[in-house]
């Protein structure tokens, strides 16, 4: 990833209509984050400074993780990335 303003991400991720997570939830969210760190890890693709904001950030906000994943394409502008979520692609912020 390009570098990340999360506080802007924050803002987005804020203005977004969804349930965040229990505390008990988000607390599962993040040993489930710490494992997939640690494979990654393992695979030699270690998460950057920005990366790793961006993931607590999600965590701390209660964003669950199959909106997580949706919030992650469209910043990356994938092809997979839903049109409807308003969220402004890394690429955009660029230009």
């Amino acid at each position: 990833m390009t570098k990340l303003d999360v506080e802007a991400i924050r803002a987005q991720v804020r203005a977004l209509d969804f349930v965040a997570g229990t505390p008990a939830e988000v607390a599962i969210w993040r040993e489930d984050d710490e494992d997939s760190r640690a494979n990654l890890a393992i695979e030699g693709m270690v998460l950057d400074h920005d990366e790793e904001a961006l993931f607590d950030m999600l965590r701390d906000e209660g964003v669950p993780p199959p909106l997580a994943a949706r919030i992650i394409l469209k910043l990356l502008d994938h092809p997979d990335a839903d049109p409807s979520l308003p969220i402004a692609p890394l690429s955009a912020k660029a230009s």
